[in-house]
């Protein structure tokens, strides 16, 4: 990346984390996965081993529970995980009290129906849900008198189905080729219906019709919205479509490179896995674009004995290391970011390499957007965001490209400030002890994973002192408007805009863009995007899995002055103007945000107009308020007043307006107005002064006595 991010070789922008956890214990009965409760549930003869898949995938010894003997096609735990429902065959679901141990079962019609599946669910008028080719069954458990309870039964026919916990939804296949979708979203708002929907399969030549698989569905949750993917075999493209509460919407299309994919959702990006390329190809869908956010790139292991080597191996070598076959035969992707290998016995965890991506890509601001809607590895996203900004200014990038990376960090840090502080009249907590969530905001028609009234996010400190009003915005488009009026004043025709910096591409994405550009433009001519003004999307159901501990990305002006100019102050010092632009363009952007510069930005800017002569800008921004007064600043005029006289009464002018009497009555002793600093002194009762003003005093004194 031009930003100056160096990349050991970045093979790969998603990676899996060795070692992972090992569930390889003998006599068990498969590997089942309860992504409402996350737990890997390995079934044994008479017990069920359980691990609790926190963050990481560490290994650690299994919890374990008491169960009959009998065959096991699936396990999940009731969400207060009081009970444990096993179904034991295409007939019979058994529920297990976990307390008690006594059990009761629900069975079918086994010459009318099937059962499909089941699963436990917050809705406030059922607790289990159990799937049947008829439709469904809406049951209460209740563990005191260990039975089960029929609430309401749906009627509807179904040959597979689909269903995420995050999502809450529901999806019933049914028809001659699967492709006719009842839906269900089963909450603790209550119970949704979508209308049905029809999904698109492309004819094949022989005009077979083709048979849509469970395989090659999948349901995600990306940014609080919720979409599912379809795989179109013949067509080799992945139908994206959009819930909403009463429409069902295909909003694009995305190319597929193999006849096999798998799907995952990684901190909101979505993770294509083209399984016979063994590539992995990333999106962002925020902005509801559907270009690649790089080229195909494979799946890295790290953390293996070769660590220093294996950015450099291919992945046959990587996966000899680990003792499994990267994208093997029993790779099963668990919805959103988990592999499990059930041939050995491995659980792997998904993750993004920040880095890599920041590194693939040349246009700073569209990395910074994309950063900043991170929320894992907090401190990597920080450190990148600003390591980026000072890149650019480093490399004498235009203003105007620096303006924007600028903009888009502010912004981030206003919004992150008005979601923690967001009711009215609440102050912006101090820069330095600010630890809030951040979460991006996004258009009318997207919808938080936040349930309403939810705050995610510490407590706000309503005192703080260095915040800023939420009636200071009117104020700031004065200075906003100001320095517009005065960058003019600011001379830069020496800074280093060359040509070859304007035209900034993104390489890594145009080779993407390029493979893609007429699978995408053919999805959008066709896309149906008549919906209503009023219809509302499909929420999930799902708060999100953040609690107050998690720090915010969003960077405050104070780390920005602490990493960025502080550190590109030296060595832009020996031609200042294009720092002096860069610092304009800041002030401007705090200005347009509502937040308050820290003073030593100030200090900084008025060291680098005097390294260049120019003071009469100095007294330009002074006077017009465009250098917030300050006694940090006003000492920096003094000081610089040894060289210009006029600056320094710029700085004792100052400490006089902003009422700092010990500071202002030593400034007039320094200056030999004995008497005007006596007067003054009298007049504000300042008793105390320093050392060397009570010499002068003193000597001012005497020279009173004697005359």
């Amino acid at each position: 990346m031009q930003g100056g991010l160096s990349s050991p070789g970045a093979l790969s922008h998603a990676y899996v984390q060795h070692p992972p956890l090992r569930c390889d214990i003998p006599d068990i009965k498969g590997l089942f996965y309860d992504d409402a409760n996350r737990f890997l549930v390995a079934p044994t003869a008479d017990r069920i081993l359980y691990w609790k898949i926190a963050a990481s995938t560490q290994s650690g010894p299994p919890n374990s529970d008491p169960i009959n003997e009998g065959p096991i096609l699936s396990v999940r735990f009731s969400l207060d995980q009081k009970a444990i429902g096993i179904q034991r065959s295409s007939h019979e679901v058994e529920f297990r009290n976990r307390e008690t141990g006594e059990g009761c079962s629900k069975k079918c019609r086994a010459d009318s129906e099937t059962i499909l599946g089941f699963f436990w669910t917050d809705c406030p008028t059922c607790d289990v849900i159990i799937i049947k080719t008829s439709g469904l069954d809406l049951l209460v458990y209740e563990p005191q008198s260990n039975a089960l309870r029929l609430v309401e039964s749906k009627k509807c026919s179904a040959t597979w189905y689909l269903y995420t916990h995050e999502s809450r939804l529901l999806l019933l296949a049914s028809g001659m080729q699967c492709t006719l979708f009842t839906g269900y979203q089963f909450s603790a708002g209550g119970i949704v219906k979508l209308p049905k929907f029809e999904m698109v399969m492309s004819k094949s030549e022989a005009n077979n019709k083709p048979v849509l698989a469970a395989a090659d569905v999948h349901i995600v949750t990306v940014y609080g919205r919720i979409y599912c993917l379809q795989l179109d075999r013949v067509g080799m493209a992945l139908n994206l479509y959009r819930f909403y509460r009463d429409a069902v919407v295909q909003q694009g299309t995305l190319p597929v490179y193999s006849s096999r994919i798998a799907v995952s959702a990684v901190d909101n990006i979505i993770m294509i896995h083209q399984i016979d390329a063994k590539v992995v190809i990333l999106y962002d869908v925020f902005m509801d674009s559907y270009a690649p956010i790089s080229a195909p790139l494979p799946l890295l292991v790290r953390g293996l004995a070769s660590n220093s080597k294996q950015a450099a191996q291919p992945a046959d070598q990587q996966s000899s290391a680990y003792g499994g076959t990267l994208y093997g035969e029993g790779w099963n992707f668990l919805i959103p970011d988990l592999i499990c290998d059930a041939e050995n016995g491995l659980l792997w965890k998904l993750h993004l390499d920040l880095e890599a991506i920041a590194a693939s890509t040349s246009d700073a601001p569209s990395i910074l957007e994309f950063l900043q809607r991170r929320k894992s590895d907090l401190s990597m996203v920080k450190t990148l965001s600003l390591a980026i900004v000072r890149t650019t200014i480093l490399e004498r990038r235009p203003v105007t490209l620096v303006a924007k990376a600028m903009d888009i960090i502010l912004d981030s840090y206003s919004r992150s400030m008005k979601m923690v502080g967001g009711a009215a009249g609440v102050r912006r907590t101090s820069e330095q002890n600010q630890q809030s969530s951040f979460q991006p905001v996004e258009d009318s028609r997207v919808v938080s994973q936040e349930p309403p009234g939810t705050m995610i996010g510490p407590v706000i400190n309503t005192d703080s002192a260095s915040g800023v009003e939420s009636g200071q915005s009117q104020s700031n488009s004065g200075v906003e408007h100001g320095i517009a009026n005065l960058a003019a004043h600011v001379d830069r025709s020496s800074l280093n805009t060359s040509s070859d910096s304007d035209g900034i591409t993104n390489t890594s994405r145009a080779v993407s863009q390029a493979t893609s550009s007429s699978q995408i433009s053919d999805a959008t001519g066709k896309r149906p995007q008549v919906v209503g003004e009023d219809s509302q999307p499909l929420a999930s159901g799902t708060s999100m899995q953040h609690g107050t501990h998690v720090a915010s990305v969003a960077i405050s002006p104070i780390e920005m002055v602490q990493s960025v100019f502080v550190l590109v102050e030296d060595e832009m010092m020996g031609d200042p103007a294009y720092l002096i632009a860069v610092i304009m363009e800041f002030l401007r952007s705090l200005s347009k945000a509502g937040l308050k510069a820290p003073p030593d930005l100030y200090v900084m800017m008025t060291a680098l107009l005097a390294c260049s002569n120019r003071y009469a800008e100095i007294a330009l921004f002074v006077s017009n308020k465009i250098l917030e007064p300050s006694r940090e600043l006003a000492m920096q005029l003094i000081d610089l007043g040894r060289h210009h006289s006029l600056t320094r009464k710029l700085g004792v002018d100052m400490l006089r307006e902003r009422c700092l009497h010990h500071d202002y009555v030593a400034a007039l002793l320094q200056d030999g107005y004995y008497l005007e600093a006596l007067r003054y002194a009298r007049k504000y009762k300042v008793f105390a002064y320093p050392t060397d003003a009570m010499l002068s005093l003193g000597a001012c004194a005497s020279r009173l006595e004697n005359n």
